[in-house]
């Protein structure tokens, strides 16, 4: 299936670096360290599963109220930076970025990654974006990136895609009209596919250069 679009923004962690892994060892861990009832292994499934969202954000789904969330999510977020800034952009990353840029596309990303984190990771690896969003206060990944970009670019709601790797991020699309494509890897083409049955999946970012259509 072509999608046809003018603008394409991309999720970060799990779809254009390889952190998911990493984050979901932390997140174990540390839920774990405060739960012991909650095997490792258990709270690392539910990191997975409600991906997509701020650390915080997903503390609430799987610990809803509980008075330690916060404490757990500043040792998180301090944890993760070590393995966040070893990562890099992989040379398919980079060569499908800039392929999308000298198409004509609007190329951005939309990050829960905190925004000082998210420009201090890009601006060293030096590959270059349209636009770069990342979390603050009141202006998170979804709704408001969504609306920034579409106002910022001149754009209608049409002729933007989001490209992400969990279901969060398809939901986030879906129920802001947005067109979504979705990266297999933390997530199969049977999961995405069995809630949202009419979306488009890619096994590898190299074949979005095939699917998508400037217009």
């Amino acid at each position: 299936m072509i999608v046809q679009t003018k603008a394409l923004l991309f999720d970060f962690d799990g779809t254009l670096v390889d952190t998911m892994e990493g984050f979901a060892d932390i997140a174990g861990e540390v839920i774990h360290r405060f739960h012991p009832e909650i095997s490792f292994e258990e709270a690392r499934r539910k990191y997975l599963e409600t991906s997509g969202v701020p650390f915080f954000q997903q503390l609430e789904i799987i610990l809803p109220g509980n008075p330690t969330n916060s404490k757990k999510a500043a040792i998180f977020e301090e944890t993760k930076k070590d393995g966040f800034f070893r990562s890099t952009f992989s040379r398919e990353v980079r060569y499908v970025i800039n392929e999308l840029r000298r198409s004509g596309f609007i190329v951005g990303v939309s990050s829960n990654n905190f925004q000082y984190l998210i420009d201090q990771f890009i601006n060293r690896e030096g590959l270059q974006f349209d636009t770069v969003l990342g979390f603050k206060d009141g202006f998170e990944k979804g709704k408001q990136h969504f609306e920034y970009v579409i106002k910022h670019f001149n754009l209608q709601k049409d002729d933007l895609t989001f490209v992400g790797d969990s279901l969060k991020d398809a939901e986030k699309a879906i129920t802001n009209d947005i067109k979504f494509i979705g990266l297999c890897g933390t997530f199969t083409r049977e999961q995405f596919l069995q809630k949202y049955p009419n979306i488009v999946t890619i096994e590898s970012l190299k074949e979005l250069l095939s699917c998508v259509q400037l217009y």
